[in-house]
């Protein structure tokens, strides 16, 4: 696959000290394990919607999670079940030229296409082997990353898989699974962010994933535990923590890592009105840095707007800042990419303005260097 994009795949390089990587991981990994224990899904559960307290007996490829680097450490920003990017950022290494010290190796592809056949797997409980898989998203003409899930269906092709790029309105949804030109689809590789699969398009492709006739991945159970913005509440919340039975390491790690992040309704708004300019202001359903807020630059009027029930507030973690040999900053995040609690790759976006974006001319994914 080929991309020629000024805002997808940046030229400057972008660095990660090998002892963040570290600690990043060490977080990804606790967050995994916490969610598979009983007693944190008994805390989460109640705010979730019953699709989401489905289990379909397997994990969520392309998991990402978000962190921006800081003198003391990385900090978590998010976490997402239809991480974009991953590709891309792997072109970004290719076309810089891998070295030994590229994080995004060609193991990566390897790693990837574990992910796929584990998933299959253990939907099955069967020796069959993984046939053909739809890579689905909405408006897929409209999606900035849409090359990118080209680039996947050319790739798991190569790979003996038989794969196609479709919308939910492409899919027909039978008692016996979901078809795609009459042919019987395996499993359905969701980049949708209708994360609870509560729009009238995905209402037949809700029954097939309730009723097991197809295997979705990412899906709503992998949200509602991990990337539900909510979580951050509770992983920022010391008490909370006691509660699930953490080790004092895992505690100060998760105190360490996830910025103090609350729900709107029940604050002093007095207090976080005079504290906002050390704040951001996030929906708790958008994504992408939809409907995001600096504290610093939000009006009176705005902020009595937002719903308590829906906004999240957090600690301000400002980004780290790479330089171009041309002197050009960018501001940069680090995105994990990750199945289960295992790395795939590495990936470092670089961008100007307030949010993460993939408008910024030279910015972009950006091949990245552990030092």
């Amino acid at each position: 696959m080929s991309i020629d994009n000024q805002s997808l795949i940046s030229r400057v390089r972008a660095h990660i000290p090998r002892q963040d990587l570290c600690e990043m991981l060490r977080l990804v990994r606790l967050l995994f394990r916490v969610s598979q224990s009983s007693g944190y899904r008994h805390k989460v559960f109640p705010d979730l919607p019953e699709v989401a307290r489905f289990d379909p007996n397997h994990a969520a490829l392309m998991m990402g999670y978000d962190f921006h680097l800081t003198a003391d450490g990385p900090r978590l920003i998010e976490v997402n079940t239809n991480a974009g990017g991953a590709y891309i950022a792997w072109l970004s290494e290719q076309q810089a030229g891998t070295s030994t010290r590229s994080a995004l190796s060609n193991r990566f592809k390897r790693r990837l296409l574990n992910s796929f056949l584990q998933e299959w797997q253990d939907f099955s409980a069967a020796d069959e082997p993984l046939k053909r898989v739809i890579i689905m998203d909405e408006n897929l003409d409209q999606q900035a990353l849409f090359l990118e899930m080209i680039g996947f269906r050319d790739w798991l092709c190569e790979n003996g898989i038989d794969a196609h790029v479709a919308s939910p309105e492409d899919l027909q949804v039978e008692a016996d699974g979901v078809y795609f030109n009459a042919e019987k689809v395996d499993l359905i590789y969701n980049r949708h962010c209708d994360f609870f699969l509560e729009t009238e398009p995905m209402q037949e492709l809700k029954k097939a994933y309730l009723t097991a006739q197809v295997c979705l991945s990412p899906n709503p159970f992998a949200y509602g535990l991990l990337a539900d913005k909510r979580r951050m509440v509770l992983w920022s919340d010391p008490e909370s923590l006691d509660n699930l039975g953490l080790s004092a390491r895992d505690t100060a790690l998760l105190l360490k890592v996830v910025p103090p992040s609350s729900l709107l309704s029940g604050q002093d708004e007095g207090d976080l009105w005079s504290r906002r300019k050390k704040l951001i202001f996030k929906p708790v359903t958008a994504f992408g840095g939809r409907g995001v807020l600096l504290g610093k630059g939000i009006t009176r009027k705005r902020f009595a707007d937002l719903d308590p029930e829906t906004t999240l507030v957090q600690q301000l973690v400002p980004p780290s800042v790479e330089t171009s040999t041309e002197g050009q900053e960018y501001k940069m995040d680090v995105r994990l990419f990750v199945y289960r609690n295992h790395l795939l790759g590495v990936g470092a976006r670089l961008y100007q303005g307030q949010v993460t974006n993939m408008k910024t001319a030279g910015g972009g994914f950006a091949p990245v260097s552990i030092v």
